[in-house]
């Protein structure tokens, strides 16, 4: 072996550089990331770059070259990432304190605009945390704390997510999603005075809706008492004799059945009252 190496020592020292040069000069790219090649500090070209709907496996990545010690590689992910606010207290528009905790989701569609304006996707972030925050506390400070509790507070989001997607298009970055973890009053004498509040009015709604229901109920107790008596009173216009005799019965079941035949009752038997007994 030391024959070998004393006679071919140059040719393996050649040899030993070739394989690292050539080496060097492969670069494996997952299908999680995206690789900027940059030469002498200016992007040429992308690995694996993001595209809508395409098939996994046919992306572009997989083994890629460069030139050595002229070209740098920069991987940025290419997958949904997360951005999150650091809570932060929002005065409503009904002058209420909110504390607000909110994240985005983004993923950077635009690898070469990043890397030219932001660098990395750390850089990425730190530029946007400042805007989500700035957008968030504009937004909300339009609502109530009311609207936030409806199905408003959806448009709330997407409103936040169009502004913030708009400022990530300079960054190459595309906002996906914005949700609020929380939106809560602080602790205390505010939160209590908005239970208050909250309380009085659902209060005052309860009694609307009852003096309502009441005022709709005579209304109609009414018309079926107008109605009810057109009705008999039609019924009864068409045999007045039937009527008489009707009315006596009611009468006689009220007076002689009314107190379950305890009481005793005397009458002449010419007695009008008894008129219907005697027949025609």
């Amino acid at each position: 072996m030391e024959s070998v190496w004393q006679n071919h020592k140059l040719s393996l020292i050649a040899l030993a550089v070739l394989v690292v040069a050539a080496l060097s000069t492969i670069i494996v790219v997952p299908e999680t990331q995206q690789a900027v090649i940059i030469r002498t500090g200016e992007p040429i070209s992308v690995v694996n770059k993001f595209k809508p709907n395409q098939p996994y496996g046919r992306t572009g990545a997989g083994i890629w070259w460069r030139i050595p010690f002229f070209d740098r590689v920069e991987y940025i992910d290419k997958r949904v990432l997360s951005l999150d606010m650091q809570p932060q207290q929002v005065l409503s528009t009904d002058q209420l304190r909110l504390n607000v905790d909110a994240y985005a989701r983004y993923r950077v569609i635009d690898p070469v605009k990043m890397v030219q304006t932001a660098g990395t996707v750390e850089n990425v972030e730190s530029q946007l945390a400042p805007i989500l925050s700035s957008v968030v506390r504009q937004e909300l400070g339009r609502r109530s704390f009311a609207s936030l509790l409806t199905a408003e507070r959806g448009t709330t989001m997407q409103n936040i997510r169009k502004l913030l997607d708009t400022q990530s298009r300079e960054y190459g970055a595309q906002v996906i999603d914005v949700r609020i973890k929380r939106a809560d009053l602080p602790d205390g004498t505010p939160l209590e005075s908005a239970f208050a509040r909250m309380r009085t009015a659902r209060q005052q709604e309860a009694a609307t809706i009852r003096a309502q229901g009441q005022r709709n109920a005579q209304i109609i107790r009414a018309t079926a008492d107008a109605s009810a008596a057109k009705i008999y009173a039609d019924a009864y216009g068409k045999d007045p004799q039937f009527y008489d005799f009707y009315r006596a019965m009611q009468s006689y079941d009220t007076t002689f059945a009314g107190d379950g035949g305890s009481s005793q009752i005397i009458m002449s038997p010419d007695n009008e009252y008894l008129r219907q007994f005697r027949g025609r």
